[in-house]
């Protein structure tokens, strides 16, 4: 329930129809934080009613918990060419300068049976044989990002699998020359992410940790 306004503390300005509240700290409650209409020392509106029908209780607005943030997590890889056009840093940078969490990481030479477990949905493909032996011709940079939304947003920052597609901007557009040599893979669905999470890293592997510039991020 929202708190009733008190008028001698709580009004800046009563004329005939209006009534301007001021910031009043907020009210934990089970759903999360609820905060007066006006959240800044000038409201955002005005909070309105008929003063002949008495006083009601102002609007509020509900401020989401950590709880309900949509906090994902999502499997990037940084394929052999990547690695040899020293891109690691500048992938790294572009993830974490958006606001993502870095919770693994590790540098690693791709064994045939972890290649072809990663790629299996594409086992039917012409090019399965030949996409197989470039993940495992050189070292890859394996990583779990954290992040709200992070599977969506990094696949918009990866860009499309044809560099010639790529906007410019995303990584393949930047970077990328050939649909063959496209720099980068990421997860392209949560439950994709879980899976190639589980696959490339145990759970000793991953690290959680709090970001002290989350409350600078989210809401």
């Amino acid at each position: 329930m929202a708190p009733r306004l008190d008028v001698r503390k709580d009004s800046r300005r009563i004329d005939n129809t209006v009534l301007r509240v001021r910031p009043r700290a907020p009210k934990k409650s089970n759903l999360g934080y609820f905060y007066p209409a006006a959240t800044r020392s000038r409201p955002p509106f005005p909070v309105r009613w008929p003063l002949a029908q008495g006083w009601y209780n102002a609007f509020v607005q509900i401020h989401p918990s950590n709880e309900e943030t949509n906090l994902e997590r999502t499997f990037i890889m940084v394929k052999p060419d990547g690695v040899q056009r020293n891109l690691v840093g500048e992938i790294i940078r572009r993830f974490e300068t958006k606001g993502f969490k870095l919770v693994g990481l590790k540098l690693m030479a791709v064994s045939k049976e972890l290649a072809e477990k990663h790629y299996e949905s594409l086992k039917d493909k012409p090019f399965f044989p030949g996409l197989v032996e470039f993940i495992c011709s050189s070292p890859v940079v394996a990583m779990v990002w954290e992040g709200e939304n992070v599977v969506v947003t990094s696949r918009q920052m990866i860009g499309a699998t044809n560099p010639h597609a790529a906007v410019p901007g995303t990584i393949r557009g930047d970077f990328g020359v050939a649909v063959g040599r496209n720099i980068i893979h990421g997860s392209d669905a949560i439950e994709t992410a879980q899976r190639e999470i589980a696959l490339w890293f145990s759970e000793t592997e991953l690290a959680p940790w709090d970001a002290t510039i989350a409350p600078w991020l989210y809401e």
